[in-house]
């Protein structure tokens, strides 16, 4: 999946306003001990090795605040940053550079983080064919931020939300009755979306592929069971494992030529990339 342009422009337009409401309020009373007239540049690092991600945000929420601050981004957005190394400079009203500071900074430290993770299970999987899927577990409100950090790092987005793809699973079966009256349902409902089902078994693989399902995704199936239902699919659909999959066992799983890895540690496991705003006053 891709995420449309003007849902990301719209997403973006969302967050930043939340994020200064959330930290601004009714106002920034800390920066009113500036004076009002002063002007300052700030330099920003990161303190750990990091791909970077967020600008997007990080603009959009500046500009919008104090459209008179200069941003000059030192790093490109995907770029690697090593640690203590510069990557943003910013400068205008002091007052204006204190007040954005912790907002613009949650949107780099938090999507970094994810762009980082995903580069680094990417890397696993150098040589081989099968691409790395993020999932729905996300931060709430973040949804689509985090999925275009994980695309940021080499990752691929699963679908958006409930929305754009069909994602069929036991209880969607069970309600509709099977799994050929499910995909026949699903091609009725929404024609031209894609069709994920999950099966747990190899019957229900094979009326999944009868079906015509466009994805196939492996739920419990053994190392060997992976290896065989490849074979046995032979291209008629595409295959995705998920579940109990980690960094040590990412690659023994891409191994057996699926086509799909999801997981959800991309987005809900992450750890915020330690960053620092280094202010300088103009005298």
């Amino acid at each position: 999946m891709r995420i449309p342009q003007s849902l990301l422009e719209q997403t973006i337009q969302r967050n930043i306003e939340q994020a200064l409401a959330e930290d601004i309020g009714e106002g920034d009373i800390t920066a009113l001990l500036t004076p009002e007239h002063e002007t300052a540049q700030a330099t920003v690092i990161t303190r750990e090795a990091m791909v970077l991600a967020g600008q997007p945000w990080v603009n959009a929420l500046i500009q919008q605040y104090d459209a008179q601050v200069k941003i000059t981004w030192l790093k490109q957005e995907g770029e690697l940053v090593q640690a203590n190394e510069a990557f943003l400079q910013l400068s205008g009203s002091a007052r204006s550079l204190l007040t954005v500071e912790r907002p613009a900074l949650n949107f780099i430290q938090t999507l970094s983080a994810v762009a980082t993770k995903t580069a680094h299970y990417v890397k696993h999987l150098d040589g081989l064919n099968t691409k790395l899927l993020d999932t729905r577990k996300t931060l709430p409100g973040l949804r689509i931020a985090q999925k275009y950090a994980v695309a940021i790092g080499g990752g691929q987005n699963h679908r958006l939300g409930l929305f754009d793809a069909f994602l069929i699973k036991e209880n969607h079966i069970m309600a509709a009755g099977g799994i050929a009256q499910a995909i026949a349902k699903a091609h009725l409902i929404a024609p031209g979306k894609l069709v994920e089902v999950e099966v747990e078994t190899w019957d229900e693989l094979n009326q999944a592929i009868e079906a015509k399902a466009d994805i196939v995704m492996l739920d419990n199936f053994s190392h060997q069971q992976m290896i065989d239902a490849v074979q046995h699919v032979a291209g008629r659909c595409k295959l995705e494992a998920s579940g109990n999959i980690t960094l040590e066992n990412l690659r023994e799983v891409a191994s057996t030529g699926v086509d799909y890895i999801s997981m959800g540690v991309l987005t809900k496991d992450v750890k915020a990339i330690d960053l620092s705003m280094r202010f300088h006053q103009d005298h």
